[in-house]
């Protein structure tokens, strides 16, 4: 029996850190280690208890701030440990980082141009999506090698990350990553696991999964 029927049923959650201060000033925070605002740890609250729900083996979470704080609401509800790790972290984005939408269009309009059609680009001298998906997507898949069948794992991150690690283990080549849109704050995608491979279930969601009924089964 090959591995991937073996873990028949396993899945991944995807979830995006709450509200921060520089989210709402449309701030580029990268890599800078920013906290949660009180707005923020009410999302996280709420969507821990969606999320316990669905009854994860395992949480693993960035280790910025927000991706802390957040984690911590599902394991006050569980009773999971949380593994941390650097490799989870948002991309580094150099000198954007603290800049707003505006200023980096205004800045390095060419740059961001070229991002948005897909093109390989170090914005603001930082790290490439194809090197955030590098170090991400090795560790979300090294723990979900760790759950039983039908095992949950829940994975604290960054919206950037996320998106990279999703289009990494779908197979997707690095320039359609764009076409994953992105995720408000406390939302998440879930990602599970078929006898072809890794497969997007829900993206950007708010709420439970339902299940799906019907030819696309």
């Amino acid at each position: 029996m090959s591995g991937a029927q073996r873990g028949r049923g396993r899945r991944i959650v995807l979830w995006r850190h709450g509200q921060t201060a520089w989210n709402l000033e449309r701030r580029f925070q990268g890599s800078t280690d920013i906290e949660l605002t009180g707005t923020g740890v009410g999302q996280a609250r709420r969507a821990a208890r969606l999320l316990a729900s669905l009854k994860p083996d395992a949480i693993i979470a960035s280790d910025l701030r927000r991706a802390v704080a957040t984690a911590r609401e599902l394991t006050a509800v569980t009773g999971l440990d949380i593994t941390h790790d650097a490799a989870l972290r948002e991309t580094y984005a150099g000198a954007w980082q603290g800049l707003t939408h505006e200023e980096i269009v205004e800045r390095y309009g060419d740059q961001y141009a070229a991002w948005k059609r897909g093109e390989p680009v170090r914005r603001g001298g930082g790290e490439l999506e194809t090197e955030v998906a590098d170090r991400a997507a090795p560790v979300v898949l090294r723990h979900a090698e760790k759950l039983p069948d039908g095992g949950t794992l829940v994975v604290v991150s960054h919206g950037g990350t996320i998106r990279t690690t999703i289009g990494r283990l779908l197979g997707l080549e690095a320039h359609h990553w764009e076409g994953l849109g992105g995720l408000s704050n406390c939302c998440w995608s879930v990602l599970g696991e078929g006898a072809r491979g890794w497969r997007l279930l829900e993206h950007n969601a708010g709420t439970l999964p339902e299940p799906v009924l019907g030819d696309d089964d």
